[in-house]
């Protein structure tokens, strides 16, 4: 049996790890020793089964990114007319900005990345590219793309205002965005 085979959940605790330590220490307190320890594998099986700390954390966060835009697929892929889609970009923002700290660490280390660096630019752009593809089985484009953006900000100031966020002010909100159809001529 080759080594890669002897403990074949290795690699998902070692990823599993990373985010772990990201969303209690920062991307800057992650390091290999910590994730291995974390992990609870030998610190050498870490380049067996990745090349550096970089594809390590491309790897992780990619995972990160996937879940969250499960969680769209999930919600709008049931929304069977427009109201129910506009219900449950409501619900997304809620979940969101409810969600465990963990996320929201996780979001905001990943968009610190790629302000920084290009391949992690690439990688939050093919998140937005994904949330926006299931937001557009109900919106246009456009209103895709504004509702992807009022999704974040308002998970975003959900999340770190002290005051709590009425749930009718979401709901307007999104009215606002999708009621109007889009610019016409010019």
């Amino acid at each position: 049996m080759a080594t890669g085979q002897v403990d074949p959940e290795r690699r998902e605790r070692i990823i599993v790890a990373t985010l772990d330590l990201i969303a209690e220490e920062g991307v800057a307190g992650t390091s290999h020793r910590k994730v291995a320890a974390r992990a609870g594998v030998p610190l050498g099986s870490m380049t067996y089964h990745f090349r550096g700390m970089d594809e390590l954390l491309r790897e992780a966060f990619t995972r990160f990114s996937h879940t969250v835009v499960a969680l769209f697929e999930e919600r709008l892929g049931a929304a069977a007319s427009p109201d129910e889609a506009r219900t449950a970009v409501a619900d997304l923002i809620h979940h969101l900005s409810g969600a465990d700290e963990r996320e929201l660490v996780l979001t905001h280390e990943l968009y610190t990345l790629a302000a920084r660096q290009p391949a992690y630019r690439e990688l939050t752009r093919e998140w937005m590219r994904s949330s926006r593809r299931a937001l557009e089985r109900h919106f246009d484009a456009a209103t895709a793309r504004q509702l992807d953006a009022l999704i974040e900000g308002l998970s975003i100031h959900r999340a770190l205002d002290t005051e709590p966020h009425d749930r009718a002010l979401t709901v307007e909100a999104v009215a606002r965005i999708t009621a109007a159809g889009p610019p016409s001529g010019g």
